[in-house]
């Protein structure tokens, strides 16, 4: 019967992750609705929902903390249950930065760059951490290396995004405008590249998701850096 309720314990772990992993997603999806649509509604509900995230998390720490203690797992068990409660504190940090992504929404002026793709380097950074959370459900190996590799392509067009704006604003001619203005354009192009900044970091935890299942299924730590 112990054995029976330790093994229960270790799938109740994995199923309140992945349900860590489906809020974290949606407030996601939710803080890109809220930048495309500049919806206060939306870019609140997102803001005001950071603490139940936060909730979750330490809840699930402690329960990792619990079954180490009392159980004291090795070899497989004891990588699941730590490779998860760093998955955790990266969904954590996921759901930070959608926060940042819908307070970003709530107050941007006016629509500028509109070259660069920004709802397109959402959905890339979404999938990644959807597609990392699939491979931890699965025990796929081969999905977490393939996770590592797209980094590099939303790497480059985080660059690229990020030089045309920095290139446009050094090209600008700003004689005939005001400082109002000015300051104006200055805050929205701020807030534009901590947005590119902070979908770069997104995809960077989907990695950090990659690497730390593909060392809780084969015990291989090629990932983690």
């Amino acid at each position: 019967m112990a054995r029976q309720d330790y093994q229960q314990q270790l799938e109740s772990l994995r199923e309140d992750v992945l349900y860590m992993s489906e809020l974290v997603l949606e407030r996601l999806r939710m803080s890109f609705d809220a930048l495309e649509q500049k919806d206060e509604a939306i870019a609140e509900q997102v803001i005001q929902g950071d603490h139940e995230i936060n909730q979750l998390y330490l809840d699930l720490e402690q329960d990792c903390i619990d079954i180490l203690a009392l159980q004291q797992p090795v070899a497989g068990d004891l990588r699941f249950i730590a490779s998860s409660f760093k998955i955790i504190t990266d969904l954590e940090r996921i759901g930070d930065l959608a926060t940042n992504l819908a307070e970003y929404s709530l107050n941007a002026e006016q629509d500028i760059y509109p070259e660069v793709d920004v709802q397109g380097l959402g959905d890339l950074a979404h999938e990644m951490v959807e597609d990392a959370m699939d491979a931890y459900a699965t025990d796929d190996p081969d999905a977490c290396r393939k996770i590592s590799r797209r980094d590099d392509e939303i790497d480059a067009l985080c660059e690229e995004a990020s030089q045309t704006v920095v290139r446009d604003l050094l090209e600008r001619e700003f004689d005939e405008k005001s400082s109002e203005d000015i300051e104006a354009l200055m805050n929205d192009v701020s807030r534009l590249l901590l947005t590119i900044r902070d979908l770069e970091r997104i995809s960077d935890h989907a990695v950090n998701i990659s690497a730390r299942t593909l060392y809780m299924i084969e015990s291989d730590d090629e990932l983690i850096y």
